[in-house]
C-alpha cells in the first residue's frame, strides 16, 4: 500500500486538524507503517497540533536560508553537486517521532516568497515518498501550490470546505486549477468541515453538478467544542478521546481512503 494524501482548501477550514485525525486514525489502524508527514504550509499548524516545538532552522526553509549563506561565503565543496547538498540538507531537516517522520516547510527566503522552496518540495516529494507506504501532506491555503505543479505525485486529494462561500469557492478553484496544468489524481474527496446538519444537501449538490467520477463526496464532520478547546489550551490533538464524536466520524470517512 502506498498512498500520497495531501489535504487542502482555504485557510481556516480545518486542513491540519483533519490531517491530524487521520494520522490518529492510521496509527490505531496500523501498528508498524512508515508514515510521514509535510507540513506545507509556510504558516505551519501541524507541529502545534501535535505539541511539537520546531524551530526555524529545523525546516526545509531554514535549511534553505543556511545553503543560501554556504553559497554566498563559497563554502560549497566543488566536487558536490548542488542537488546533492539539497537532497542531504532535507533529508536532515526529517524530524523522528515515536511513530512517524515530520518535515515542516517553514517560511520563504525574503520578500515572503516561496518559490524556490516550492521546486525543492516537488523533489522531496519524489525522493521521501519512496521510503514511506503513507505521505499526508498539509498543504497551503493558495493555489500556487497546484498551479507548480508540487503535487502531481499525490495519490488522493482532500479538499476541505467550512460552511461558507468563500471555502466552497477555494473548493471549486482548486479543481479547475488542478485539471488546467493537467494534475491527475486516483480520486479526489470533497470534505464537509464543521457543517450543521441542515447545510448538508448545499455541498451535496455541488459536488453532484461537477460529474466527474473521480471527484467524491467524503462526507461531513460536525463542529466539536472538544477539539476547539484542545487547539485553544494547546494540548495534543493525537490525545483526542477515541470515543470523541467527530473523531468516530473522521474513523469511518478515512475508511473510504485507506
Amino acid at each position: 500500500m502506498r498512498k500520497i494524501i495531501s489535504f487542502s482548501g482555504k485557510g481556516g477550514v480545518g486542513k491540519s486538524t483533519l490531517l491530524v485525525l487521520m494520522l490518529k486514525y492510521l496509527l490505531e489502524k496500523y501498528k508498524k507503517i512508515n508514515i510521514l508527514i509535510i507540513d506545507a504550509d509556510p504558516d505551519a499548524n501541524i507541529a502545534d497540533l501535535i505539541g511539537k516545538e520546531i524551530h526555524f532552522k529545523e525546516t526545509i526553509g531554514g535549511k534553505m536560508a543556511e545553503f543560501k549563506h554556504k553559497i554566498q561565503k563559497r563554502q560549497i565543496p566543488l566536487d558536490v553537486s548542488k542537488d546533492q547538498i539539497v537532497e542531504s540538507e532535507v533529508f536532515d531537516a526529517l524530524i523522528e517521532m515515536d511513530a512517524f517522520d515530520l518535515l515542516e516547510m517553514g517560511r520563504g527566503e525574503g520578500e515572503g516568497c516561496y518559490c524556490s522552496i516550492n521546486n525543492y518540495l516537488k523533489r522531496i516529494i519524489d525522493v521521501l515518498a519512496k521510503n514511506y507506504e503513507i505521505v499526508l501532506i498539509d498543504a497551503p491555503a493558495g493555489l500556487e501550490f497546484f498551479s507548480r505543479k508540487t503535487g502531481r505525485n499525490v495519490t488522493d486529494l482532500v479538499i476541505v470546505s467550512d460552511p461558507s462561500k468563500m471555502g466552497i469557492h477555494t473548493m471549486t478553484r482548486i479543481l479547475e486549477v488542478s485539471e488546467e496544468v493537467d494534475l491527475r489524481f486516483e480520486n479526489i474527496w470533497i470534505l464537509g468541515n464543521r457543517f450543521p446538519d441542515n447545510l448538508h444537501d448545499i455541498l451535496e449538490k455541488d459536488v453532484a453538478s461537477i460529474k466527474k467520477n473521480y471527484v467524491k463526496l467524503l462526507g461531513f464532520i460536525s463542529n466539536s467544542e472538544e477539539i476547539s478547546k484542545m487547539n485553544l489550551i494547546g494540548e495534543n490533538l493525537l490525545q483526542l478521546p477515541k470515543d470523541s464524536e467527530a473523531y468516530q466520524t473522521a474513523k469511518e470517512l478515512y475508511a473510504k481512503i485507506v
